[in-house]
Formats: structure tokens, sequence, C-alpha cells
């Protein structure tokens, strides 16, 4: 039997404006002008503006746009400026080299292409590297790799058919890329090194004393090996240790290094006060074509004199509705800059001492939650504008996220940042001696003594985001 039922209930509805303002949060600088450049290309009505030109009636200047802009929320007189000609070529100069979104999977697509393999090993090679792990290995058996291309594939292949082909993919850079192991993933790189005394001697140690080699074990391996040189013996120690253990760490971020990019945020000071900017160069200005204005004019004017037709109808419509989204459109715009700047102001404003001296201890304890309230703003807008945003300082550039970290309490009662215990940490770990290091017990009393009041599994997670390793593997000779 069915049965009616009035509830009531409150439900949050985006506007389409507000939908657009959300997902152009989420874009940083480096994509935003072609996220502009396809709203070009999708609305006729929408065109770019040089800075010289006058604005449309209903647009206004840039100055009115901003005139109403509350942006003297951030304390200590920070200066605010948006789109100074001036400052922004002399920003524009203060490039950084930082990660791209060009993923590791994508590199080793464009080497697999200059293979030429026939079709069938081709089909293995995308196989293998759809199976690389996040640091880069392959750890499933050649066995099971072949059973997975017979059922996923219907392609009957043999252990020694997939290992000829994986040795074409180890071939690839990184060097390491696709191997089992790492003796494996070691051996790779070394045969990559020109050959010297020092190489032919790492790759024994590799290939004849790797247990004894991971476990720091040095004086048996030089009696294994009958090796008489310290000196010798010590680089070729040196060249191992400085040969990447994790190849496909750029695969598990999807990102590869050495790509020009001009930041989301400046932040630099100018006559002994801080200055935060928006990274707005070369960014078009955008407006509403006065030639579908005047086509509009026309067709209002036309409705008005004669009998509307449904063409004409229709080409009103069209015109209106364009031209509404173009109107949203950069509006959302606008918002968003206002939005992102906002939240920059607000991070300095929390991390002021940081932003002065660029001294990591300084770094105060912050979470999402402190911006959101300045900004008056939900956390999850905060954390739409932290992510995959960065900022360019004079001590260098940072992403968002580096200046977020939890609170460590202190012997003075006070909440310092886990970025200043980590600093700690490591400061320890470079003063301690090599032939004796520090385990992670000793390494938590004497930050104790320091005034930092943390749990020896805690010093373990802080130790391993530095990638120091654990005691026995820091040991040297």
């Amino acid at each position: 039997m069915q049965k009616l039922d009035l509830k009531q209930k409150l439900v949050q509805k985006l506007t389409p404006q507000q939908i657009q303002l959300v997902k152009l949060l989420q874009i940083p600088a480096i994509d935003m002008n072609a996220r502009i450049e396809q709203e070009l290309a999708e609305n006729p009505v929408l065109e770019s503006s040089n800075q010289n030109e006058e604005p449309i009636e209903g647009q206004g200047s840039e100055a009115d746009s901003y005139a109403d802009r509350d942006l003297d929320e951030v304390s200590y007189n920070t200066r605010v400026s948006y789109r100074d000609p001036d400052a922004a070529e002399r920003w524009a100069r203060r490039e950084a080299s930082v990660p791209n979104r060009y993923s590791l999977h994508e590199q080793l697509l464009e080497q697999l292409e200059m293979l030429r393999l026939d079709e069938r090993q081709h089909k293995i090679a995308l196989h293998l590297i759809g199976s690389l792990e996040a640091d880069g290995y392959i750890r499933r058996d050649l066995s099971a790799i072949v059973n997975d291309l017979l059922f996923a594939h219907y392609m009957e292949t043999n252990e020694q058919e997939v290992e000829t082909v994986l040795k074409k993919i180890q071939n690839f850079d990184p060097a390491g890329i696709g191997a089992r192991n790492l003796q494996e993933c070691l051996l790779i790189q070394l045969n990559r090194q020109p050959i010297r005394p020092v190489r032919d001697l790492a790759i024994r140690i590799i290939t004849q004393t790797f247990e004894a080699f991971t476990k720091k074990h040095y004086a048996p391996i030089m009696k294994k090996l009958g090796i008489q040189d310290e000196q010798l013996f010590k680089d070729a120690l040196d060249l191992i240790a400085k040969l990447n253990p994790k190849p496909g760490g750029a695969l598990e971020t999807g990102i590869q290094q050495n790509q020009i990019l001009y930041p989301d945020f400046l932040v630099g000071r100018q006559s002994g006060q801080l200055e935060v900017r928006l990274n707005s160069y070369n960014t078009p200005e955008l407006k509403i074509s006065r030639s579908y204005m005047h086509i509009l004019e026309r067709t209002q004017q036309a409705n008005k004199e004669e009998k509307k037709s449904k063409k004409l109808q229709e080409a009103t419509s069209f015109v209106k509705q364009k031209i509404e989204a173009a109107k949203w459109f950069m509006e959302a715009l606008k918002q968003r800059q206002k939005t992102l700047l906002r939240a920059m102001q607000a991070i300095v404003q929390l991390q002021y001492d940081f932003f002065l001296e660029g001294d990591e201890s300084k770094l105060k304890p912050m979470i999402l939650k402190d911006v959101a309230k300045i900004i008056n703003m939900d956390i999850s807008t905060v954390s739409r504008i932290v992510n995959n945003k960065s900022v360019q300082t004079h001590f260098g550039i940072y992403p968002l996220k580096f200046f977020f970290t939890e609170a460590i309490s202190t012997d003075m009662g006070e909440d310092v940042s886990s970025k200043a215990v980590k600093q700690a940490l490591q400061t320890l770990i470079e003063q301690e001696n090599k032939k004796r290091p520090y385990a992670d017990e000793e390494l938590t009393a004497m930050l104790t003594k320091q005034g930092y009041h943390i749990a020896r599994r805690t010093v373990a997670k802080y130790r391993e985001q530095l990638h120091i390793p654990v005691a026995r593997l820091r040991k040297g000779l």
C-alpha cells in the first residue's frame, strides 16, 4: 500500500556560477590560460582585450571592478596590488624550475613508440608498463604476467618472450625503471655508468655481496672480494649511494622535473613590507564582443518594429544566452582571483615570520581550518585553493601545502610546527658519528632534551618523510 509523507529537508544547491567558481578554484596558474582559451573557443561572444582598450558598458574598468575588495584583512600593513604592469614584468623574470604535470607513464609510452616493435611485442610492452608500481618496479612474477596476457588479451606467450621485452623497457629513462627488485635496479643504473675501476667494483659489490651490503657489513665484503684499496672501496660505496632506489618516484605524483613555470602567487618585500600578488602575467583580459552586442541590439529593435519571426527569436535567444554565459565566466574569474588572493593573504598572515626571513623553524602550526576561519569560507574551498598551487618567495618556490603542518608541544607550553621538529631531527642526524649513528630511541631522547615531546614512532615517521634510512643503513666506514 502506497503512502504519501511530507518531509522537510535542508539541501544545499549550488548555482551555475558557484559550480563554475569551484571548478576554476582548482585550476593552477599553469593551466589557467588553457582554460580561458577553451572558453574563448566555445563562446564566440567572448574575446580577449588589450589593457589599453576601453571597456564596454556594463563591464567597468579594472579599478572599478576591484574597488570594493576587502583587502585589509591582513594585518602587519601587508600591501596588496593587482596586475600592476611594471610589477608583473618584474616578477615574471623570477622564473622557477618546478615540476610539471607530464607523467612518467606518458614518457615511457613515447619511448616505447621509438622502439618500432612488432604488434605482438608492442602489446606485451604496453602491459608491462601498465604493471609498473608507484616506485617504478615490476614485482609481479613473469609467469603471472604471462597469464594476464592470456586472459586479458587472448595472447599466448611465455616468460622468455616477456623477459625479452622487459629488458628493452629497462633501457628506458629514468635508469632503473622496470626492475624486479632493488638489486636489479642498482645494476641497471651501474651498467649505464662509464667504464672505470670504481664502477666495476660497485657492480661486483651488488652482484656478489648484495645481502652483506644491505646490512652494511663492510669488513666481510672487503675480505670476500679481496679489496686492498680502502679509498676505492669508499668511492664505490659513494657511487652506489648516489643511485636512485625508486626510479618511478615521479610515476606516483605524475610529474617530471625541469619545466619553467610561473607560480600562482608572488610574495616579496617592498619598502620593508610584504607584498602579495596574484601571478596573472600573460593572462588575457576578457570582454564581450561589441559585434555581438550590436547584433543583439539590432535583433531586439527588429522584434519591436516587425513581427517576430522564428529565426529572429532564435538568433536573439542564442546571442542572449552566450552573452549571459560570458558574463558568468568573467564574474567567476573575478571571484576566483579575489578568493585566491584572500586565501594567500591569510596564509601570509599566519606564517608572517617565515615570509620575512625564510627560516623554516619560524613556521607555525597551521591547518586548513585556520585559513578558512580568516577568509570565512568552507574548509573544502580552502582545500581546492591549496591543491596544486605554489608561491614564489625570495627564498624559493614552495607548494602551498608546505605551510600546513601539525602542532607539537614544547616544554614552554608553546605549539611549534612539525617542520621545526623535522629540521631539528635532520640536524642531529647530520652531526652524528657515522661509525655509530643514532637509533630512533636515542634521537627521541635528544629531541626531548631540546623540548620537543614526541614518541619514538613519530621520530621514525618524520625520519622516513625526510628520506633518511634507519641507523644501521646510515653506518659508514
